[in-house]
């Protein structure tokens, strides 16, 4: 996997991901980070900055890692959570990356993400997580109705969020808790809302009508929390 920038490489040595190549811009003066490049003895090049611009689109500030894939959990790995994030085929990486975060902040150990038709790890996830992605688990699942359906067998209760369900905070969140997002734009898919016991919703008194992915994520998965304290 590719991936680019200060803060991601610094999240990528923290995390003691297997590093396979870097890739430099010659006046990159970065002394943490070339210390461990250097000390680790990882395969180094130093490229153009022309090349790097036009071969990695985006703020790579200098630095291009080659790592190992994510190695994405299993579901089985958190039957014994009590609130774990399900996310509907979510496409936006910064959506993803936010989540992450606000799921690390609120101590939330799983997020459930489907293989196909999916944002997956990358850089701007990485980046976006702010480091958080450390301290999560990740699990892809080939089929998500199916995945919930086993989560249902292990004592899950599914809360999908739509805009015509019940106001968020009148359900009460007191069992074994899986809360599915749905994706950017279409909202949570038809197979995944007759197989989920509650359609819940957050309330809209503005002149719009929905919410960002991840705002809505954080709103509810706060409430949530709240309700376990």
């Amino acid at each position: 996997m590719i991936v680019f920038g200060k803060n991601v490489a610094t999240e990528v040595i923290n995390s003691n991901v297997k590093i396979n190549k870097v890739m430099l811009l010659k006046n990159f003066s970065d002394k943490y980070i070339l210390d461990y490049i250097e000390s680790n003895n990882i395969k180094m090049e130093y490229i153009d900055k022309n090349i790097m611009d036009q071969k990695y689109k985006g703020n790579h500030q200098g630095i291009v890692l080659d790592i190992e894939d994510y190695k994405y959990y299993k579901l089985e790995d958190c039957y014994d959570s009590n609130f774990v994030v399900i996310l509907d085929h979510l496409e936006d990486p910064h959506n993803f990356g936010a989540i992450i975060r606000t799921c690390e902040a609120a101590s939330v150990e799983y997020i459930i993400i489907p293989k196909n038709r999916s944002v997956e790890i990358n850089s701007t996830v990485m980046k976006v997580s702010a480091g958080a992605l450390n301290n999560m688990k990740i699990i892809e699942t080939n089929n998500l109705s199916t995945a919930i359906e086993k989560l249902k067998e292990n004592g899950y209760w599914v809360y999908a969020t739509d805009m015509d369900g019940e106001n968020y905070t009148s359900v009460e969140y007191d069992n074994k808790t899986a809360l599915v997002i749905g994706a950017e734009g279409s909202g949570i898919s038809r197979l995944v809302r007759e197989k989920s016991d509650f359609i819940i919703s957050i309330p809209m008194t503005g002149k719009i009508n929905s919410l960002n992915a991840s705002v809505a994520a954080a709103i509810v998965i706060y409430e949530v929390v709240r309700q376990r304290k």
